[in-house]
């Protein structure tokens, strides 16, 4: 859909031009996962497609959502800003909104606003549509509730990287308090702060980051799409979370720590049998390891060592199939149909797990064959239908108008 197409929408809903409008992208993660909630390095970067918003102001003092991907429509009064119930989806923005105002006390919202949204993330791929959504409202309304932006950055930010940090945590408070879902910074910070044909190299418990040049000669980054929709409020993923502090509770009497990302593999050869509780042990199994992982991964890319990277990608998968225990029938099939195609360098599932998309690095003249080979053997397998999409890494969140 074009922007023209957005205005178009907007002003057949509300009888009115819209006045801005922003985008925020999503992400894909090329390794490091569930290590953000663990202190740990991520590498993720943003992608071509993401969410957009539309907006104006009213004189109601109310908020109006619609979206041109969901049925559901809101009206909320901006005296009366609360979690909605139902897994309302305008709660991914709503939570933005409040969550400024809390941050930022001298953040004013004393006007209403008529808000358009729309999404070409894949729905339930695991390509962080929520986090897209949660930054591209968070730069909107520090835009607006915040005064003098023409003369100087919301908050009083003289870098536009921090004033990026600080919309990706919005979001993920957003994501925590509105959403439920215990989830570490990476997917809210890749579309804040993504740069085109870069990958972003986060320490999340730091927030000190590096932009990396994804020089991929010959060589697509390719994402499959396992249309079995993930879901990170189901409880599982916010039980991972209570896994690993179980683990850094038990390991932190015989060596203090705060996050299972501090421990090298050395240090978790000699502290491994203060975990007492094997489920926790697994788990923090996965997280020293790909911590350790990730470390070596982006090193290989930096030095243009492509297949070792794409090694590492493989390693990964395996440690969150058989340690972590996030990856299932749909997205092992891809992985480990992938695996068996010449060209392919490595591949691993991405995101939360449970359902989602693989992220795979493939030679140009073997694409082809991979998505022959890989949708035959899955639709066999599952019954299901993958979708592939050759990946473009764009920039993070931006006003368009």
């Amino acid at each position: 859909m074009t922007t023209q197409e957005m205005n178009q929408a907007f002003e057949q809903a509300y009888g009115r031009k819209a006045e801005k409008i922003f985008f925020a992208p999503g992400r894909v993660n090329l390794i490091g996962e569930h290590t953000d909630y663990n202190g740990g390095c991520v590498f993720p970067c943003a992608l071509s497609f993401g969410a957009w918003l539309l907006l104006a102001p009213n004189t109601d003092k109310v908020l109006r959502f619609q979206s041109l991907n969901m049925p559901q429509r809101y009206e909320i009064a901006i005296d009366a800003i609360r979690p909605q119930p139902d897994r309302a989806w305008c709660n991914y923005a709503l939570g933005c909104i409040d969550i400024i105002a809390r941050r930022h006390p001298e953040a004013k919202l004393e006007r209403g606003y008529d808000l358009l949204y729309f999404g070409n993330v894949p729905a339930g791929a695991g390509l962080s549509s929520s986090a897209a959504m949660e930054v591209v409202t968070a730069r909107a309304f520090t835009e607006e509730m915040v005064e003098s932006l023409d003369t100087q950055l919301p908050f009083g930010y003289k870098d536009d990287k921090q004033y990026r940090t600080e919309l990706a945590l919005i979001g993920q408070a957003c994501e925590h308090e509105y959403a439920g879902v215990m989830c570490g910074v990476m997917d809210q910070f890749a579309s804040a702060q993504g740069k085109k044909d870069h990958a972003i190299y986060l320490n999340c418990d730091t927030l000190e980051f590096e932009h990396v040049p994804v020089k991929l000669e010959g060589i697509k980054v390719v994402i499959t799409n396992t249309h079995s929709p993930h879901h990170l409020d189901s409880g599982a993923y916010n039980d991972r979370v209570r896994q690993c502090k179980t683990a850094v509770e038990q390991i932190s009497k015989v060596k203090p720590i705060k996050f299972l990302a501090e421990l090298t593999p050395e240090d978790w050869a000699a502290v491994e049998g203060a975990v007492t509780d094997p489920i926790a042990k697994k788990r923090a199994c996965h997280v020293v390891g790909e911590v350790a992982r990730t470390a070596q991964a982006v090193e290989a890319l930096k030095q243009g060592k492509i297949e070792l990277f794409g090694e590492l990608m493989t390693a990964s998968h395996v440690s969150l199939r058989d340690n972590y225990e996030v990856t299932g029938k749909e997205l092992d099939t891809l992985a480990e149909s992938a695996w068996q195609v010449e060209g392919v360098l490595g591949s691993r599932m991405t995101g939360g797990g449970f359902g989602g998309c693989t992220v795979s690095l493939v030679r140009d003249e073997a694409i082809e064959t991979f998505k022959a080979f890989v949708g035959k053997e899955y639709e066999e397998k599952t019954g299901l239908k993958a979708d592939f999409y050759v990946a473009e890494i764009g920039d993070g969140v931006t006003r368009l108008h």
